[in-house]
Protein backbone atom coordinates (compact mmCIF):
# COMPACT_ATOMS: atom_id res chain seq x y z
CA UNK A 1 0.00 0.00 0.00
CA UNK A 2 1.35 3.38 -1.01
CA UNK A 3 0.68 6.14 1.53
CA UNK A 4 2.36 9.05 -0.28
CA UNK A 5 -0.87 11.04 -0.53
CA UNK A 6 -1.61 10.63 3.20
CA UNK A 7 1.46 9.92 5.31
CA UNK A 8 3.80 11.38 2.69
CA UNK A 9 1.92 14.65 2.92
CA UNK A 10 2.90 14.79 6.60
CA UNK A 11 6.42 15.66 5.44
CA UNK A 12 7.26 19.10 6.77
CA UNK A 13 6.40 21.75 4.19
CA UNK A 14 4.50 19.40 1.85
CA UNK A 15 0.88 20.06 0.89
CA UNK A 16 -0.61 18.66 -2.30
CA UNK A 17 -3.36 20.37 -4.27
CA UNK A 18 -6.42 18.26 -5.14
CA UNK A 19 -5.53 17.97 -8.83
CA UNK A 20 -1.96 17.00 -7.89
CA UNK A 21 -3.29 14.21 -5.70
CA UNK A 22 -5.46 13.03 -8.58
CA UNK A 23 -2.50 12.98 -10.99
CA UNK A 24 -0.37 11.00 -8.54
CA UNK A 25 -3.23 8.62 -7.74
CA UNK A 26 -3.75 7.94 -11.44
CA UNK A 27 -0.08 7.08 -11.92
CA UNK A 28 0.10 4.96 -8.75
CA UNK A 29 -2.99 2.93 -9.61
CA UNK A 30 -2.79 2.72 -13.36
CA UNK A 31 0.87 3.06 -14.41
CA UNK A 32 2.84 1.83 -11.41
CA UNK A 33 0.08 -0.61 -10.38
CA UNK A 34 0.41 -0.54 -6.60
CA UNK A 35 -2.16 -2.73 -4.84
CA UNK A 36 -3.70 0.02 -2.69
CA UNK A 37 -3.31 3.73 -2.05
CA UNK A 38 -4.08 5.69 1.11
CA UNK A 39 -5.05 9.11 -0.14
CA UNK A 40 -5.97 11.37 2.80
CA UNK A 41 -6.94 11.82 6.43
CA UNK A 42 -10.68 12.26 6.95
CA UNK A 43 -12.12 15.64 7.93
CA UNK A 44 -8.86 17.56 7.55
CA UNK A 45 -10.01 20.20 5.08
CA UNK A 46 -12.32 20.97 2.19
CA UNK A 47 -9.35 20.53 -0.14
CA UNK A 48 -8.96 16.97 1.11
CA UNK A 49 -12.66 16.32 0.57
CA UNK A 50 -12.35 17.54 -3.02
CA UNK A 51 -9.21 15.45 -3.63
CA UNK A 52 -10.73 12.24 -2.24
CA UNK A 53 -13.94 12.74 -4.20
CA UNK A 54 -11.97 13.25 -7.44
CA UNK A 55 -9.80 10.19 -6.82
CA UNK A 56 -12.79 8.00 -5.96
CA UNK A 57 -14.64 9.07 -9.11
CA UNK A 58 -11.59 8.21 -11.19
CA UNK A 59 -11.05 4.89 -9.38
CA UNK A 60 -14.70 3.94 -9.96
CA UNK A 61 -14.30 4.51 -13.70
CA UNK A 62 -11.36 2.09 -13.87
CA UNK A 63 -12.94 -0.42 -11.46
CA UNK A 64 -10.32 0.29 -8.75
CA UNK A 65 -12.40 1.86 -5.97
CA UNK A 66 -11.61 -0.99 -3.56
CA UNK A 67 -7.93 -0.01 -3.85
CA UNK A 68 -8.50 3.53 -2.48
CA UNK A 69 -8.35 4.02 1.30
CA UNK A 70 -8.75 6.93 3.72
CA UNK A 71 -7.40 7.28 7.25
CA UNK A 72 -10.26 7.66 9.71
CA UNK A 73 -10.57 8.23 13.43
CA UNK A 74 -12.62 6.85 16.34
CA UNK A 75 -14.88 9.88 16.36
CA UNK A 76 -18.47 8.68 16.67
CA UNK A 77 -18.91 7.94 12.97
CA UNK A 78 -17.86 11.33 11.62
CA UNK A 79 -14.89 9.94 9.65
CA UNK A 80 -17.06 7.15 8.28
CA UNK A 81 -19.68 9.65 7.09
CA UNK A 82 -16.98 11.88 5.57
CA UNK A 83 -15.47 8.97 3.63
CA UNK A 84 -18.87 7.78 2.45
CA UNK A 85 -19.79 11.26 1.22
CA UNK A 86 -16.57 11.30 -0.81
CA UNK A 87 -17.44 7.96 -2.37
CA UNK A 88 -14.70 6.01 -0.59
CA UNK A 89 -15.39 2.38 0.34
CA UNK A 90 -12.44 1.62 2.66
CA UNK A 91 -11.48 3.37 5.91
CA UNK A 92 -8.31 2.72 7.89
CA UNK A 93 -9.35 3.46 11.47
CA UNK A 94 -6.68 4.77 13.82
CA UNK A 95 -6.75 2.96 17.16
CA UNK A 96 -4.18 3.06 19.96
CA UNK A 97 -1.67 0.21 19.89
CA UNK A 98 0.06 0.97 23.18
CA UNK A 99 -1.31 1.33 26.71
CA UNK A 100 0.44 4.66 27.11
CA UNK A 101 -1.32 6.15 24.10
CA UNK A 102 -4.67 4.75 25.24
CA UNK A 103 -4.55 6.00 28.81
CA UNK A 104 -2.58 9.22 28.39
CA UNK A 105 -3.66 10.56 25.01
CA UNK A 106 -7.24 9.32 24.99
CA UNK A 107 -7.50 9.23 28.79
CA UNK A 108 -9.58 6.07 28.51
CA UNK A 109 -9.31 2.55 29.86
CA UNK A 110 -8.58 -0.29 27.42
CA UNK A 111 -12.16 -1.54 27.78
CA UNK A 112 -13.57 1.90 26.95
CA UNK A 113 -11.34 2.18 23.90
CA UNK A 114 -12.33 -1.30 22.73
CA UNK A 115 -16.01 -0.45 23.03
CA UNK A 116 -15.48 2.75 21.00
CA UNK A 117 -13.76 0.75 18.26
CA UNK A 118 -16.56 -1.83 18.22
CA UNK A 119 -19.12 0.93 17.81
CA UNK A 120 -17.13 2.53 14.95
CA UNK A 121 -16.68 -0.77 13.10
CA UNK A 122 -20.37 -1.62 13.39
CA UNK A 123 -21.35 1.79 12.02
CA UNK A 124 -18.91 1.46 9.11
CA UNK A 125 -20.35 -1.92 8.16
CA UNK A 126 -23.86 -0.48 8.28
CA UNK A 127 -22.70 2.16 5.78
CA UNK A 128 -21.11 -0.48 3.53
CA UNK A 129 -17.56 0.61 4.39
CA UNK A 130 -14.70 -1.87 4.65
CA UNK A 131 -12.57 -1.39 7.77
CA UNK A 132 -8.84 -1.83 8.31
CA UNK A 133 -7.38 -0.93 11.70
CA UNK A 134 -4.12 0.81 12.57
CA UNK A 135 -2.68 -0.04 16.01
CA UNK A 136 -0.84 3.25 16.43
CA UNK A 137 2.44 2.97 18.37
CA UNK A 138 2.26 -0.82 18.11
CA UNK A 139 6.05 -1.18 18.35
CA UNK A 140 6.12 0.56 21.73
CA UNK A 141 3.03 -1.41 22.71
CA UNK A 142 4.85 -4.71 22.10
CA UNK A 143 7.92 -3.37 23.86
CA UNK A 144 6.23 -1.91 26.94
CA UNK A 145 2.65 -3.26 27.15
CA UNK A 146 2.22 -6.48 25.14
CA UNK A 147 -0.65 -7.58 27.39
CA UNK A 148 -2.61 -4.53 26.27
CA UNK A 149 -1.90 -5.32 22.59
CA UNK A 150 -3.15 -8.88 23.03
CA UNK A 151 -6.24 -7.68 24.91
CA UNK A 152 -7.04 -5.35 22.02
CA UNK A 153 -6.50 -8.06 19.41
CA UNK A 154 -8.51 -10.66 21.35
CA UNK A 155 -11.45 -8.27 21.38
CA UNK A 156 -11.21 -7.21 17.73
CA UNK A 157 -9.93 -10.12 15.65
CA UNK A 158 -13.42 -11.50 14.98
CA UNK A 159 -15.47 -8.35 14.35
CA UNK A 160 -14.98 -8.11 10.58
CA UNK A 161 -11.80 -6.02 10.35
CA UNK A 162 -10.08 -6.92 7.07
CA UNK A 163 -6.50 -5.94 7.89
CA UNK A 164 -4.68 -5.08 11.10
CA UNK A 165 -1.96 -2.57 10.32
CA UNK A 166 1.01 -2.59 12.68
CA UNK A 167 2.98 0.67 12.66
CA UNK A 168 6.40 1.43 14.05
CA UNK A 169 5.01 4.90 14.60
CA UNK A 170 8.13 6.41 16.17
CA UNK A 171 10.64 4.44 14.11
CA UNK A 172 12.21 2.78 17.14
CA UNK A 173 12.44 -0.83 16.01
CA UNK A 174 15.33 -2.84 14.64
CA UNK A 175 14.91 -5.90 12.39
CA UNK A 176 15.44 -8.41 15.22
CA UNK A 177 12.65 -6.81 17.26
CA UNK A 178 10.46 -6.72 14.17
CA UNK A 179 10.93 -10.45 13.62
CA UNK A 180 10.28 -11.21 17.29
CA UNK A 181 7.11 -9.12 17.54
CA UNK A 182 5.62 -10.30 14.24
CA UNK A 183 6.18 -13.93 15.13
CA UNK A 184 4.44 -13.41 18.46
CA UNK A 185 1.47 -11.78 16.72
CA UNK A 186 1.19 -14.52 14.11
CA UNK A 187 1.55 -17.29 16.67
CA UNK A 188 -1.45 -15.93 18.59
CA UNK A 189 -3.46 -14.85 15.52
CA UNK A 190 -2.38 -17.15 12.66
CA UNK A 191 -5.32 -16.42 10.36
CA UNK A 192 -5.12 -12.63 10.63
CA UNK A 193 -3.90 -10.38 7.84
CA UNK A 194 -1.17 -8.08 9.18
CA UNK A 195 0.34 -5.09 7.37
CA UNK A 196 3.53 -3.39 8.51
CA UNK A 197 4.02 0.38 8.44
CA UNK A 198 7.66 1.47 8.94
CA UNK A 199 9.18 4.83 9.85
CA UNK A 200 12.79 5.68 9.17
CA UNK A 201 14.08 7.48 12.28
CA UNK A 202 17.01 5.04 12.65
CA UNK A 203 17.35 4.56 8.88
CA UNK A 204 15.90 1.06 9.33
CA UNK A 205 12.53 1.39 7.58
CA UNK A 206 13.57 -0.77 4.62
CA UNK A 207 15.32 -3.36 6.82
CA UNK A 208 12.34 -3.58 9.16
CA UNK A 209 9.95 -3.93 6.23
CA UNK A 210 11.92 -6.89 4.91
CA UNK A 211 12.08 -8.44 8.37
CA UNK A 212 8.30 -8.11 8.62
CA UNK A 213 7.79 -9.88 5.28
CA UNK A 214 10.16 -12.70 6.25
CA UNK A 215 8.20 -13.07 9.50
CA UNK A 216 4.81 -13.35 7.85
CA UNK A 217 3.50 -9.84 7.14
CA UNK A 218 1.12 -9.90 4.19
CA UNK A 219 1.26 -6.20 3.38
CA UNK A 220 3.78 -3.35 3.47
CA UNK A 221 3.21 0.39 3.58
CA UNK A 222 5.57 2.58 1.56
CA UNK A 223 5.78 6.08 0.14
CA UNK A 224 7.29 7.44 -3.05
CA UNK A 225 10.77 8.88 -2.37
CA UNK A 226 10.40 7.84 1.28
CA UNK A 227 8.30 10.91 2.14
CA UNK A 228 6.67 11.00 5.56
CA UNK A 229 6.63 12.33 9.10
CA UNK A 230 10.06 13.28 10.51
CA UNK A 231 12.58 11.04 8.71
CA UNK A 232 9.98 9.55 6.41
CA UNK A 233 8.67 6.10 5.58
CA UNK A 234 10.06 3.11 3.70
CA UNK A 235 10.75 4.17 0.08
CA UNK A 236 8.64 2.25 -2.41
CA UNK A 237 11.47 1.84 -4.93
CA UNK A 238 13.97 0.38 -2.45
CA UNK A 239 11.46 -2.01 -0.89
CA UNK A 240 10.37 -3.22 -4.31
CA UNK A 241 13.81 -4.05 -5.71
CA UNK A 242 15.11 -5.68 -2.52
CA UNK A 243 12.01 -7.87 -2.24
CA UNK A 244 12.39 -8.94 -5.86
CA UNK A 245 16.16 -9.33 -6.16
CA UNK A 246 17.14 -10.49 -2.70
CA UNK A 247 14.09 -12.61 -1.75
CA UNK A 248 12.53 -13.56 -5.13
CA UNK A 249 9.23 -12.02 -4.08
CA UNK A 250 6.60 -11.29 -6.71
CA UNK A 251 4.66 -8.02 -6.70
CA UNK A 252 2.45 -6.21 -9.18
CA UNK A 253 4.71 -3.15 -9.41
CA UNK A 254 5.79 -2.01 -12.87
CA UNK A 255 9.39 -1.12 -12.18
CA UNK A 256 9.89 0.89 -15.37
CA UNK A 257 7.50 3.49 -13.91
CA UNK A 258 9.35 3.96 -10.61
CA UNK A 259 11.42 6.83 -11.95
CA UNK A 260 8.37 8.54 -13.48
CA UNK A 261 6.39 8.54 -10.23
CA UNK A 262 9.47 9.66 -8.32
CA UNK A 263 9.92 12.69 -10.58
CA UNK A 264 6.21 13.56 -10.35
CA UNK A 265 6.20 13.41 -6.55
CA UNK A 266 9.47 15.32 -6.39
CA UNK A 267 7.92 18.07 -8.50
CA UNK A 268 4.64 18.30 -6.58
CA UNK A 269 6.19 17.98 -3.12
CA UNK A 270 9.14 20.30 -3.67
CA UNK A 271 11.33 17.77 -1.81
CA UNK A 272 14.38 16.93 -3.91
CA UNK A 273 15.57 13.35 -4.20
CA UNK A 274 19.18 12.90 -3.08
CA UNK A 275 21.43 12.27 -6.11
CA UNK A 276 22.69 9.03 -4.53
CA UNK A 277 19.25 7.71 -3.49
CA UNK A 278 19.15 4.08 -4.71
CA UNK A 279 17.12 3.40 -7.86
CA UNK A 280 15.72 6.94 -8.26
CA UNK A 281 18.68 9.28 -7.57
CA UNK A 282 20.19 11.24 -10.46
CA UNK A 283 23.64 9.70 -10.04
CA UNK A 284 22.92 6.04 -9.28
CA UNK A 285 23.37 4.89 -12.88
CA UNK A 286 26.32 7.15 -13.62
CA UNK A 287 29.84 5.73 -13.85
CA UNK A 288 32.48 8.29 -12.90
CA UNK A 289 35.74 6.36 -12.97
CA UNK A 290 37.10 5.68 -16.44
CA UNK A 291 38.05 2.14 -15.42
CA UNK A 292 34.35 1.41 -14.85
CA UNK A 293 33.43 2.58 -18.33
CA UNK A 294 36.23 0.47 -19.73
CA UNK A 295 34.95 -2.53 -17.75
CA UNK A 296 31.43 -2.02 -19.09
CA UNK A 297 32.79 -2.51 -22.60
CA UNK A 298 34.35 -5.78 -21.45
CA UNK A 299 31.35 -7.94 -20.59
CA UNK A 300 29.71 -5.43 -18.21
CA UNK A 301 32.24 -6.02 -15.45
CA UNK A 302 30.89 -3.16 -13.34
CA UNK A 303 27.14 -3.86 -13.63
CA UNK A 304 24.73 -5.62 -11.26
CA UNK A 305 21.08 -6.65 -11.47
CA UNK A 306 20.00 -3.03 -11.06
CA UNK A 307 20.38 -2.20 -14.73
CA UNK A 308 19.00 1.25 -15.56
CA UNK A 309 16.76 0.06 -18.42
CA UNK A 310 14.79 -1.95 -15.88
CA UNK A 311 13.63 1.36 -14.38
CA UNK A 312 13.12 3.29 -17.59
CA UNK A 313 16.55 4.89 -17.36
CA UNK A 314 19.93 4.50 -19.04
CA UNK A 315 23.56 4.17 -18.03
CA UNK A 316 25.50 7.43 -18.10
CA UNK A 317 29.20 8.14 -17.96
CA UNK A 318 30.30 11.21 -16.09
CA UNK A 319 32.68 13.64 -17.72
CA UNK A 320 35.37 15.15 -15.56
CA UNK A 321 38.93 14.80 -14.42
CA UNK A 322 38.36 11.16 -13.39
CA UNK A 323 36.52 10.03 -16.50
CA UNK A 324 39.33 9.11 -18.88
CA UNK A 325 39.07 8.21 -22.56
CA UNK A 326 36.60 5.37 -22.03
CA UNK A 327 33.93 7.60 -20.47
CA UNK A 328 34.42 10.26 -23.12
CA UNK A 329 34.26 7.71 -25.92
CA UNK A 330 30.96 6.38 -24.49
CA UNK A 331 29.46 9.87 -24.46
CA UNK A 332 30.70 10.71 -27.95
CA UNK A 333 29.18 7.45 -29.19
CA UNK A 334 25.85 8.29 -27.49
CA UNK A 335 25.79 11.66 -29.26
CA UNK A 336 26.82 10.15 -32.60
CA UNK A 337 30.09 12.12 -32.69
CA UNK A 338 33.01 10.41 -34.41
CA UNK A 339 36.45 11.77 -33.60
CA UNK A 340 39.93 10.60 -34.48
CA UNK A 341 42.13 9.28 -31.63
CA UNK A 342 44.07 12.56 -31.70
CA UNK A 343 40.89 14.63 -31.52
CA UNK A 344 39.54 12.45 -28.70
CA UNK A 345 42.80 12.99 -26.84
CA UNK A 346 42.47 16.76 -27.17
CA UNK A 347 38.85 16.69 -26.02
CA UNK A 348 39.88 14.50 -23.07
CA UNK A 349 42.56 16.99 -22.06
CA UNK A 350 40.04 19.84 -22.26
CA UNK A 351 37.50 17.97 -20.13
CA UNK A 352 40.19 17.18 -17.56
CA UNK A 353 41.04 20.88 -17.35
CA UNK A 354 37.36 21.76 -16.91
CA UNK A 355 36.95 19.00 -14.34
CA UNK A 356 39.48 20.77 -12.17
CA UNK A 357 37.26 23.86 -12.21
CA UNK A 358 33.83 22.34 -11.65
CA UNK A 359 32.45 19.20 -10.13
CA UNK A 360 30.98 17.63 -13.25
CA UNK A 361 30.84 18.14 -16.99
CA UNK A 362 27.60 16.80 -18.45
CA UNK A 363 26.85 15.17 -21.78
CA UNK A 364 24.95 18.34 -22.73
CA UNK A 365 28.25 20.22 -22.35
CA UNK A 366 30.11 17.88 -24.67
CA UNK A 367 29.09 19.34 -28.07
CA UNK A 368 30.16 22.75 -26.81
CA UNK A 369 33.52 21.36 -25.74
CA UNK A 370 34.11 19.50 -29.01
CA UNK A 371 33.21 22.61 -30.96
CA UNK A 372 35.46 24.73 -28.77
CA UNK A 373 38.42 22.39 -29.16
CA UNK A 374 38.08 21.42 -32.82
CA UNK A 375 36.38 24.29 -34.65
CA UNK A 376 38.22 27.24 -33.19
CA UNK A 377 41.88 26.43 -33.49
CA UNK A 378 43.04 29.92 -34.34
CA UNK A 379 46.59 30.18 -33.04
CA UNK A 380 46.85 32.10 -29.82
CA UNK A 381 50.56 32.58 -29.71
CA UNK A 382 50.62 36.10 -31.20
CA UNK A 383 48.31 37.65 -28.58
CA UNK A 384 48.60 36.00 -25.21
CA UNK A 385 46.97 36.71 -21.88
CA UNK A 386 49.77 36.57 -19.32
CA UNK A 387 47.72 37.41 -16.22
CA UNK A 388 44.71 39.35 -15.10
CA UNK A 389 42.73 40.31 -12.02
CA UNK A 390 39.10 41.45 -12.14
CA UNK A 391 37.27 42.67 -9.05
CA UNK A 392 33.86 43.84 -7.98
CA UNK A 393 32.74 45.34 -4.68
CA UNK A 394 29.52 46.83 -3.34
CA UNK A 395 29.42 50.58 -4.01
CA UNK A 396 32.50 50.55 -6.29
CA UNK A 397 32.85 50.16 -10.05
CA UNK A 398 34.31 46.83 -11.19
CA UNK A 399 37.99 46.95 -12.10
CA UNK A 400 40.53 45.00 -14.12
CA UNK A 401 44.33 44.80 -14.13
CA UNK A 402 45.78 42.92 -17.08
CA UNK A 403 49.11 41.88 -18.56
CA UNK A 404 49.22 40.73 -22.18
CA UNK A 405 51.87 39.78 -24.68
CA UNK A 406 51.44 40.91 -28.29
CA UNK A 407 53.94 39.65 -30.83
CA UNK A 408 56.45 38.99 -28.08
CA UNK A 409 56.12 42.36 -26.33
CA UNK A 410 54.51 42.57 -22.84
CA UNK A 411 52.05 45.34 -21.92
CA UNK A 412 50.11 46.18 -18.75
CA UNK A 413 47.04 48.31 -18.11
CA UNK A 414 44.15 48.79 -15.71
CA UNK A 415 40.69 50.28 -15.98
CA UNK A 416 37.24 50.38 -14.40
CA UNK A 417 33.99 49.62 -16.16
CA UNK A 418 30.30 48.87 -15.86
CA UNK A 419 31.14 45.21 -15.31
CA UNK A 420 34.18 43.01 -14.94
CA UNK A 421 34.35 42.18 -18.63
CA UNK A 422 33.77 45.82 -19.59
CA UNK A 423 36.71 46.81 -17.37
CA UNK A 424 38.83 44.08 -18.97
CA UNK A 425 38.05 45.27 -22.52
CA UNK A 426 38.73 48.91 -21.58
CA UNK A 427 42.18 47.85 -20.36
CA UNK A 428 42.82 46.16 -23.72
CA UNK A 429 41.57 49.21 -25.63
CA UNK A 430 44.01 51.36 -23.67
CA UNK A 431 46.95 49.08 -24.61
CA UNK A 432 46.02 48.97 -28.29
CA UNK A 433 45.56 52.74 -28.50
CA UNK A 434 48.55 53.92 -26.41
CA UNK A 435 51.21 51.35 -27.22
CA UNK A 436 50.22 50.07 -30.66
CA UNK A 437 48.37 53.07 -32.08
CA UNK A 438 45.63 50.80 -33.30
CA UNK A 439 41.85 50.88 -33.11
CA UNK A 440 40.32 48.14 -31.02
CA UNK A 441 37.35 46.33 -32.66
CA UNK A 442 33.85 47.39 -31.62
CA UNK A 443 31.70 44.87 -29.78
CA UNK A 444 28.40 44.50 -31.63
CA UNK A 445 26.72 41.61 -29.87
CA UNK A 446 27.36 39.55 -26.73
CA UNK A 447 25.39 36.34 -26.12
CA UNK A 448 25.68 33.92 -23.24
CA UNK A 449 24.20 30.43 -23.26
CA UNK A 450 24.41 27.36 -21.06
CA UNK A 451 23.46 23.78 -21.98
CA UNK A 452 19.86 22.66 -21.29
CA UNK A 453 19.07 22.13 -17.63
CA UNK A 454 19.74 25.56 -16.22
CA UNK A 455 22.25 24.51 -13.57
CA UNK A 456 24.23 27.31 -11.93
CA UNK A 457 27.43 25.27 -12.33
CA UNK A 458 26.94 24.66 -16.06
CA UNK A 459 29.56 25.47 -18.65
CA UNK A 460 29.06 28.92 -20.16
CA UNK A 461 29.36 29.53 -23.88
CA UNK A 462 29.93 33.18 -24.71
CA UNK A 463 29.56 34.23 -28.35
CA UNK A 464 30.76 37.75 -29.22
CA UNK A 465 30.30 39.56 -32.52
CA UNK A 466 32.91 42.21 -33.38
CA UNK A 467 33.20 44.93 -36.00
CA UNK A 468 36.80 45.48 -37.09
CA UNK A 469 36.73 48.42 -39.50
CA UNK A 470 33.64 47.06 -41.22
CA UNK A 471 34.63 43.42 -41.10
CA UNK A 472 32.41 41.25 -38.88
CA UNK A 473 34.08 38.64 -36.68
CA UNK A 474 32.24 36.16 -34.50
CA UNK A 475 34.14 34.22 -31.86
CA UNK A 476 33.18 32.13 -28.88
CA UNK A 477 34.69 30.93 -25.65
CA UNK A 478 33.75 28.15 -23.27
CA UNK A 479 34.37 27.97 -19.55
CA UNK A 480 32.67 27.34 -16.23
CA UNK A 481 33.13 31.06 -15.49
CA UNK A 482 31.27 33.58 -17.64
CA UNK A 483 33.97 36.26 -17.56
CA UNK A 484 36.65 33.71 -18.45
CA UNK A 485 34.55 32.48 -21.36
CA UNK A 486 34.19 36.04 -22.67
CA UNK A 487 37.93 36.66 -22.33
CA UNK A 488 38.68 33.51 -24.34
CA UNK A 489 36.32 34.67 -27.09
CA UNK A 490 38.06 38.05 -27.08
CA UNK A 491 41.54 36.62 -27.48
CA UNK A 492 40.43 34.36 -30.30
CA UNK A 493 39.20 37.47 -32.11
CA UNK A 494 42.48 39.34 -31.52
CA UNK A 495 44.54 36.41 -32.83
CA UNK A 496 42.39 36.16 -35.95
CA UNK A 497 43.12 39.85 -36.62
CA UNK A 498 46.88 39.37 -36.06
CA UNK A 499 46.95 36.40 -38.44
CA UNK A 500 45.17 38.38 -41.15
CA UNK A 501 47.50 41.34 -40.73
CA UNK A 502 50.50 39.02 -41.07
CA UNK A 503 49.08 37.58 -44.29
CA UNK A 504 48.61 41.09 -45.71
CA UNK A 505 52.25 41.92 -44.97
Amino acid sequence: MDSTLRDGEQTSGVSFLPHEKLMMARMLLNDLNVDRIEVASARVSEGEREAVSMICRYASRIDALERVEVLGFIDGGKSIDWAAECGCKTVNLLAKGSLKHCTQQLQKTPDEHIEDIHREVRYAHEKGITVNLYLEDWSNGMNESPTYVYKLMDALCDVGIRRFMLPDTLGIMNPLQCIEYFRKMLKRYPDTHFDFHAHNDYDLAVSNSLAAVLSGAKGLHVTVNGLGERCGNAPLSSVQVILKDQFNARTNIREDKLNDISRMVESYSGIAVAPNQPIIGDNVFTQVAGVHADGDKKDNLYCNALVPERFGRKREYALGKNSGKANIAKNLEELGLELTPEQTKRVTLRITELGDKKEIVTQEDLPFIVSDVLKHDAPEDKVKLVSYVVSTAYGLKPGANIKVEINGQAYEASATGDGQYDAFVKSLRYIYKKYLGRTFPILQNYAVTIPPGGRTDALVQTVITWNDNGKILRTRGLDADQTEAAIKATFKMLNIIEDEQEKEI
